[in-house]
């Protein structure tokens, strides 16, 4: 039960954080497609050098070094991006790529998890449906995302400065 709820936190926090906060989803969905591509080819890097200087270290610390690098971009992001959505109608807008962020962030986030946390999850049918749609979930997400991007274009575009 008690990784059920984590799954739905990590689902529900990042649409509840980005929508009283009035953050860009948008621009936080890309710092964690960001984190994701860090992880890949930077994480292993960052985890040698940890391990020169704490030979002893766990596999937790693995996991914790990577979820580190994944979020790390998303975090900053949304403090620098704090109260940048004006006006209520964009701010219920945002509600549909901060929920793409929040499905993303747990498609990202729980394969990183120490092993038997991770299969816990997994084990979870919420998680199955999850894997199943992950397609639509990124794919979609993007494509929103891109049309969102495209809508904060400049309105002042070919009027001189």
């Amino acid at each position: 039960m008690e990784h059920m709820i984590f799954l739905i936190a990590v689902l529900v926090l990042p649409v509840v954080v980005l929508t009283v906060l009035r953050i860009n989803a948008v621009m936080v969905f890309l710092s964690l497609c960001l984190g994701s591509v860090l992880v890949q080819y930077v994480a292993s890097d960052a985890n040698s050098l940890l391990k020169l200087f704490a030979p002893n270290i766990s596999q937790i610390s693995t996991s914790t070094i990577q979820i580190i690098v994944l979020l790390l971009p998303a975090v900053l992001t949304s403090v620098f991006m704090m109260l940048s959505i004006h006006g209520r109608g964009r701010t219920i807008l945002n509600l549909l790529p901060a929920a793409g962020t929040g499905l993303l962030a747990a498609l990202l986030i729980v394969p990183l998890l120490p092993a038997g946390t991770r299969f816990a999850i997994q084990a979870q049918p919420l998680w199955s449906e999850l894997t199943k749609l992950q397609s639509l979930i990124v794919g979609g997400s993007a494509l929103v995302g891109l049309f969102f991007l495209w809508a904060q274009r400049r309105r002042t575009a070919g009027k001189e400065e």
